[in-house]
């Protein structure tokens, strides 16, 4: 498991510690798909919450689990896009690229999980 938190690194330095953390444990992980939801969600932290959060990356049993921590109590919520400039995207395309996401609520704040499973090998 990797633990990065925030006040130590920004947004691109854990995207890049996904993306070394994916090369190492699960090549088999959609690499794009990880470091945009790695990138939304701790930026998701910064823009909605007092700014900080905790990343952790684990790999087990055939699944990549990318969770960050934050101190916001409120659970994310789709809202239509705004092309001006106020945002809306990320959530959805959250909830597009992991094949589940989940947010669990904690005393100080909330985890969103996303989680992605190896595929089957082919016969």
């Amino acid at each position: 498991m990797v633990v990065v938190i925030s006040p130590y690194v920004d947004c691109a330095s854990a995207r890049d510690t996904a993306a070394r953390f994916v090369a190492e444990h699960c090549p088999w992980a959609d690499l794009d798909a990880v470091q945009l939801v790695v990138t939304e969600l701790t930026a998701n932290a910064l823009r909605h919450t007092d700014g900080w959060w905790r990343l952790r990356l684990r790999a087990e049993h055939g699944e990549l689990t990318v969770e960050v921590d934050d101190s916001s109590p409120a659970a994310p919520e789709a809202r239509a896009p705004d092309f001006e400039g106020g945002g809306g995207f990320g959530w959805p395309m959250i909830l597009s690229l992991a094949g589940r996401v989940e947010v669990q609520p904690r005393s100080a704040g909330k985890t969103v999980r996303a989680v992605w499973s190896r595929a089957p090998e082919a016969a």
